[in-house]
């Protein structure tokens, strides 16, 4: 996408952007995430709870064990994982970290959930659900031997009930270079609410409230997760970026997020009971925060759901084969243009003038602070270039709707600036 602004005389042509669609690109089909394999997952974490003081805390030993747990699983399925440890409150805390092989190095989806209770329960629908499902993602993957075109990484946070400290941590060890790396960020914490909603993370603020939208590209993570539950038939809603989960250390850097919550302490209204079914007048989760917060607290549909939504948005977004560049030119450097070609050029002061182009994150950066332009193979004629004279009336001059396919290519001698 390219936004551009030049000047001749008194009068200002301006060129409205190149806007970039969404990829159009072919992915491998996602997989059906087995309900009864994350239950188990669950069923081990209320287990490992249980012999711990009834919770999985920070800084508690049914944490490290509720770890351990995660960690011996994704090493046996061939993922390289690191037990990351930070300090908190004057304890040791540890997040999960786990690579899959191969994909794109400079271009990361991460994939997170936080794995801690609350010191008052066990946390199984908050957040061993959000946990649970990621993790049997994960071993999908290996199942598959998956081969995305970028590079996979699972996280673990730990202490996110204290104030997101183990996913802060984590942020703050990259380097300016490593955060740069990190093009996607999507987080699942809740996702088994027994009175559930299907909110999704409002990366393109279109609802128009709270703190706006996520960084750039949020809103195509959005859309990604909105298009797996347009497929099944269930209505989504959206969640506003409050600051009350993990993406936050994330889109405060500027890595793009999304994800999907099915509900807390928030009251569901007959509005959401019509639109989900459920109960109206109650908390989407009455056990949120309590020792009640067991493998009973789970609604095995929303859970369902959740984890095949987390599995289509890792394959559609991972595997996508990145669109071609099929178009060039900085509009500085002669690539083909002939300065007045035909002696008819009336303008009498003024120049040409270089603007920096809008930055554009579909389909991999681009643009970002530079003035080349570019469309790719992924190009429609929903985009667009304009340029308008604009003076006392404004007036267009001249537009180029996109195209999969060079549609600039011609005699140079045709082609002026």
């Amino acid at each position: 996408m390219m936004r551009s602004l030049w000047t001749m005389g008194m009068a200002a042509i301006l060129a409205i952007p190149l806007a970039f669609t969404a990829p159009s690109a072919s992915a491998a089909v996602p997989p059906d995430i087995s309900l009864t394999a994350v239950k188990a997952h669950l069923t081990q974490l209320q287990s490992i709870a249980t012999a711990n003081g009834g919770n999985r805390a920070h800084g508690r030993p049914g944490y490290l064990a509720s770890a351990n747990y995660v960690k011996g699983l994704l090493d046996g399925a061939g993922f390289t994982t690191t037990l990351q440890s930070f300090t908190y409150g004057g304890a040791t805390g540890y997040n999960v970290v786990a690579d899959w092989p191969g994909g794109d190095p400079n271009d990361i989806l991460m994939v997170g959930a936080h794995l801690d209770s609350v010191t008052a329960g066990p946390g199984i629908n908050d957040n061993g659900s959000g946990s649970a499902a990621i993790l049997e993602t994960a071993l999908e993957v290996s199942r598959q031997s998956l081969a995305p075109t970028k590079h996979l990484r699972f996280a673990w946070w730990g202490a996110e009930e204290l104030g997101l400290r183990g996913s802060q941590a984590y942020v703050n060890s990259l380097s300016a270079t490593e955060r740069a790396k990190v093009k996607g960020y999507y987080n699942f914490d809740m996702v088994g609410s027994p009175n559930a909603g299907y909110f999704v993370y409002d990366g393109d603020n279109s609802d128009g409230v709270g703190s706006g939208p996520g960084p750039a590209g949020s809103a195509q993570l959005e859309a990604t997760l909105q298009a797996y539950f347009t497929s099944i038939g269930v209505a989504t809603r959206g969640t506003d970026f409050d600051g009350r989960s993990d993406y936050g250390p994330f889109i405060a850097v500027g890595i793009p997020a999304g994800g999907t919550f099915t509900g807390a302490e928030g009251v569901k209204t007959s509005a959401q009971a019509t639109l989900w079914g459920g109960t109206s007048g109650q908390a989407f989760d009455p056990c949120y925060h309590r020792a009640c917060d067991t493998t009973a607290n789970i609604s095995d549909t929303a859970l369902n759901r959740n984890a095949d939504a987390i599995a289509y948005a890792v394959w559609t977004t991972a595997t996508a084969t990145p669109p071609t560049i099929v178009w060039q030119d900085t509009f500085e450097t002669s690539t083909g243009w002939t300065t007045n070609p035909s002696g008819t050029d009336t303008a009498t002061s003024g120049q040409w003038e270089r603007g920096v182009p809008q930055a554009t994150t579909s389909s991999g950066a681009k643009q970002l602070g530079t003035t080349v332009s570019a469309h790719g193979s992924n190009s429609s004629t929903a985009d667009f270039l304009r340029v308008k004279v604009v003076g006392s009336t404004t007036t267009q001059v001249f537009q180029q709707l996109g195209a999969a396919s060079n549609p600039w290519s011609r005699p140079a001698s045709t082609t002026s600036r």
